[in-house]
């Protein structure tokens, strides 16, 4: 398939779909494996199943009941966890201002001029 995006990329009717750009990915102009409604499943399906798949893995993990299909779980308890940066983004925070403050200040006095 990938030669044949090649040769017919060569030649002038074909010229516009670029089909030699598209080569290493089979001439569908997207991921090879695709995201066509019709094809036998869709990257969305494979995404809700591995999210379903995962929701019950941690359901299972942290000993949750099963839940119940006819009921909303509302979450009503919140908790302050803190505010600012860790110290880490502290540090890389006051590393790029004043990095700024340092072109504010080479700007100001002229630059490189």
């Amino acid at each position: 398939m990938i030669r044949t995006c090649w040769e017919l990329g060569r030649l002038p009717e074909f010229a516009d779909l670029k089909l030699w750009k598209w080569a290493h990915m089979l001439g569908f102009r997207g991921h090879f494996s695709t995201k066509s409604r019709r094809y036998s499943v869709t990257l969305g399906a494979l995404r809700a199943a591995r999210r379903t798949w995962r929701t019950e893995q941690a359901r299972t993990h942290t000993g949750l009941p099963e839940p119940d299909p006819t009921t909303t779980l509302v979450i009503g308890r919140w908790d302050y966890l803190g505010s600012g940066y860790s110290p880490g983004a502290a540090v890389l925070a006051a590393n790029v201002w004043h990095r700024k403050e340092l072109e504010r200040q080479f700007a100001a006095e002229g630059g490189c001029s």
